[in-house]
């Protein structure tokens, strides 16, 4: 028997959570509309996640994680994600997952192929922005609505101005979707903290990478760079500038502590927000923010936490 649209929506719904923006939800159901009059049967699986949920996730493999005077280490799990609590946008319930369900209702199936990919483009026309068109991480079930506002600026509690596209049609498919999705990537996605650290990583080092506001694979081989460079050009080391951490770059790796100041500097406060611990201020001198930060990312990585960033500490960050 098909499942029947209702369930997928009761699902959905149940999933989103009570803390899902109004604009969100509204849409994001209408998209398992949509796409259940294509034979696709989509569902929601997340939508709005708390800070404590936040915090579990970003607890799984890490040692020592506190949040908010509670302890949310998990060993027994790999990790997940790189986002703290307040860095992702479900924490704001502006963002939401979603998978394909077998005809019965009963199956869940994540291989992203051309059903997949259409809920995307349905998505796409509602006003999300889709995981799947980052360049860095490709995030296929995520979808989003920032308003284009940053994690810090909903910290700080600015409301996001969401306008539904419920009312709007839906373009048709077409045969090459595929291509029009990687290129279609919305202007107001992703971190502009990070922008600005892909820029400079450009500017600084010709690292040539996107400046999407996410990241991936890509940013970390050029803040390796970056650092390397930096190790040759200011100790004279002799490494590779490949990108890739090894026992080379890690035995050249200078002690960074308050009152340094520089290019090594901003690489480290870089690699810190990278990495989900908040320097507050990316400028290259190192103060209390960038101390604390570094504690932080000590402690939860099973570091003695000095503040000082040395081998070890890199060698965390890097590796």
């Amino acid at each position: 028997m098909t499942v029947k649209l209702e369930t997928l929506l009761d699902r959905s719904e149940k999933n989103m959570g009570s803390g899902i923006h109004p604009v969100v939800k509204e849409s994001a159901l209408e998209m398992v509309k949509r796409a259940y009059q294509e034979g696709i049967f989509a569902q929601i699986s997340a939508g709005y996640r708390s800070m404590e949920e936040q915090a579990k996730l970003y607890g799984q493999g890490r040692l020592g994680y506190i949040y908010d005077g509670k302890n949310y280490s998990d060993l027994s799990k790999p990790r997940v994600t790189n986002a703290m609590p307040g860095q992702s946008y479900h924490n704001y319930g502006l963002a939401i997952d979603y998978f394909i369900v077998s005809d019965d209702g009963r199956n869940a199936i994540w291989t992203v192929d051309a059903k997949w990919r259409r809920v995307a483009a349905i998505g796409k026309s509602l006003g999300f922005a889709w995981g799947g068109d980052w360049s860095s991480f490709k995030d296929y079930p995520h979808l989003d609505m920032t308003g284009g506002l940053t994690y810090s600026q909903l910290k700080a509690g600015t409301k996001p101005r969401l306008i539904s596209k419920v009312n709007g049609t839906t373009p048709p498919a077409t045969q090459v979707e595929s291509e029009v999705i990687v290129k279609d990537t919305p202007k107001d996605s992703g971190n502009n903290t990070i922008r600005s650290i892909q820029r400079t990583l450009n500017s600084r080092y010709n690292a040539k990478i996107d400046v999407d506001g996410y990241y991936g694979p890509n940013t970390k081989k050029a803040l390796i760079k970056g650092f390397q460079t930096e190790l040759n050009k200011q100790y004279g080391a002799k490494i590779n500038v490949d990108g890739i951490w090894g026992p080379q770059t890690k035995a050249a790796s200078n002690n960074v502590r308050e009152g340094a100041e520089g290019n090594i500097t901003y690489i480290l406060q870089a690699a810190l927000y990278l990495e989900g611990h908040n320097p507050h201020g990316i400028d290259g001198i190192f103060g209390s923010g960038t101390e604390i930060a570094v504690k932080s990312f000590q402690r939860a990585n099973g570091i003695s936490a000095d503040g000082i960033a040395g081998e070890n500490t890199f060698a965390k960050l890097f590796g």
